[in-house]
């Protein structure tokens, strides 16, 4: 049986929400988990990142609005489908523009450079740079990167060299994944709802997986060297990546990673046991 949710909960897509846990990975690779007041900053970040980015999907929504209603699944999108107003739309994307500031105020300096970097980057690519071929996978890239050291900000962690390549370089994999789902899905009229798909010719798309997945690979495997009992979760991530592969080689898969994650138990196992054995490790060694 499906579940009817209201237009205006779908808008915001709260389940995208789960990307800004990204902020909380400074904190808990750091061993400061345990930190008194850590978690207060934490959750203001993270409240001002959900606001902020439920705004710039409208804002995305707002501006595919005419492609949307030719795609198969997009179609019943709320603005796409006309259950809510362009112009209502533009008024929740400003409040909450304007409500995702209030959580953020007491947040220090660094924070607020890449809160603002996020935006800027995220106006860009609604109206112009999701049309660029390799643009388009880097910009979705490096919103999770701006959400890695925004939390280091929030926490007065430094992020190391290599925890930020492994982010970037996993963020261009599942990018290049997504991309990958919508022109296996969308076929011939592929081009017709992403004019980035056009450039991206048979076999490319799977070979950028390739490579950013092999460096993945490498980079993370660098970063745990040094925290000895975190080598075990590699095999883990390996896993991960391959199966995330296959879900978007899937017929009808839209590869989203968020989706990927919740609806798929052996990937939501294998993430939950990847924040287990990083959790135990750290912070309750054997």
């Amino acid at each position: 049986m499906s579940i009817v949710v209201n237009p205006t909960i779908r808008l915001l897509r709260p389940h995208q929400w789960l990307k800004n846990l990204m902020l909380f990975f400074p904190l808990l690779l750091s061993g400061q988990w345990m930190v008194k007041g850590s978690w207060g900053d934490g959750f203001l970040a993270f409240a001002s990142f959900s606001l902020a980015s439920s705004a710039t999907y409208i804002l995305n929504d707002l501006a595919d609005r005419e492609r949307d209603r030719a795609h198969p699944r997009k179609k019943n999108r709320p603005i796409a489908s006309g259950l809510i107003s362009p112009s209502a739309a533009r008024i929740y994307a400003f409040l909450l523009l304007a409500a995702s500031f209030f959580p953020a105020a007491v947040l220090p300096r660094g924070y607020w450079l890449w809160f603002a970097a996020y935006l800027l980057l995220s106006v860009a690519y609604s109206f112009f740079l999701k049309n660029q071929p390799v643009f388009d996978i880097f910009c979705i890239a490096s919103g999770f990167v701006f959400r890695l050291f925004a939390g280091g900000a929030v926490f007065g962690v430094q992020v190391s060299d290599w925890l930020f390549l492994t982010v970037l370089l996993l963020a261009l994999y599942l990018s290049a994944g997504k991309r990958l789902a919508e022109q296996n899905a969308l076929g011939q009229s592929a081009s017709a709802h992403r004019a980035a798909l056009r450039h991206y010719p048979p076999g490319s798309l799977d070979i950028f997986m390739a490579i950013s997945g092999a460096a993945v690979l490498v980079t993370y495997t660098m970063y745990v060297i040094a925290k000895h009992k975190l080598v075990f979760t590699v095999p883990l991530c390996c896993f991960g990546l391959f199966r995330y592969f296959l879900t978007v080689k899937q017929e009808g898969s839209r590869g989203d990673p968020t989706e990927t994650l919740l609806k798929d138990p052996v990937m939501f196992l294998v993430g939950l046991a990847w924040a287990l054995v990083v959790a135990g490790s750290i912070y309750w060694p054997i």
